[in-house]
């Protein structure tokens, strides 16, 4: 029996799999690879020369990428008063404190994104164990804490990425949709990288971008050449 279906095998037969594409021909053979029927999601899989066990080499941030993510982001925001008003006129999908917490902890949670004004954090800790392993909890440190919701909201709905290495030293994210095309797929993919070199740890020795592969959501790996692509981002 065939580990792969007809139709993916197909796209892959004048693929070589030893081949280190440059970031241009990458998404090209990305998007030439794609075969279902919905608008495949393009992936980023960049394994680094850290140890996420130090913390002085965890990798974890946040990304506005230029064109999106062609996804549609519910936000849910915690807050009262005047934030909550603020929150609202900025586009969040859900606002509120006590309420959410109590409807959260019954389990829904039909959001994809949290923000939370400083002053609300004691409520949100009482959930805590729940969005925490969805990483779904506020955090300051991704600029989700903060009393400046109409900024961060209309951040995140226009495309930022949160990020950070798993324990095998691998960052994933998903950078558009085929229907992007080449030219923005390349955008959001320079700027996704470059944020990504910029957060180097100093304590991090020897290479850095270990590996960098290319991907949509049915489609097959596609490597790059992480020399020529740190060369195009910088």
């Amino acid at each position: 029996m065939p580990k792969h279906g007809k139709n993916y095998r197909n796209k892959v037969e004048n693929l070589d799999s030893s081949t280190h594409y440059t970031l241009e021909d990458a998404v090209k053979n990305v998007l030439s690879s794609t075969f279902a029927k919905f608008d495949e999601t393009v992936d980023i899989a960049m394994k680094l020369g850290v140890d996420p066990r130090h913390a002085d080499q965890m990798v974890r941030s946040s990304v506005v990428l230029p064109h999106g993510t062609g996804k549609e982001t519910r936000v849910l925001v915690f807050a009262k008063g005047d934030k909550e008003t603020e929150a609202r006129e900025a586009g969040a999908d859900f606002v509120g404190g006590d309420d959410l917490v109590e409807k959260i902890k019954e389990g829904w949670l039909e959001f994809d994104k949290t923000v939370a004004t400083p002053d609300m954090m004691g409520t949100v800790g009482k959930i805590g164990r729940v969005l925490g392993p969805r990483n779904l909890m506020p955090n300051a440190k991704l600029g989700t804490v903060t009393f400046d919701l109409a900024k961060v909201i209309q951040d995140i709905k226009s495309g930022k990425v949160d990020f950070r290495v798993d324990k095998t030293g691998i960052v994933h994210a998903g950078i558009g949709k085929c229907s992007f095309g080449e030219e923005k797929l390349c955008d959001n993919l320079k700027t996704f990288v470059e944020k990504v070199i910029q957060l180097k740890p100093s304590s991090a020795k020897g290479v850095y971008l270990r590996s960098v592969t290319l991907s949509s959501t049915m489609g097959p790996g596609i490597k790059l050449d992480t020399i020529a692509l740190t060369a195009a981002v910088k």
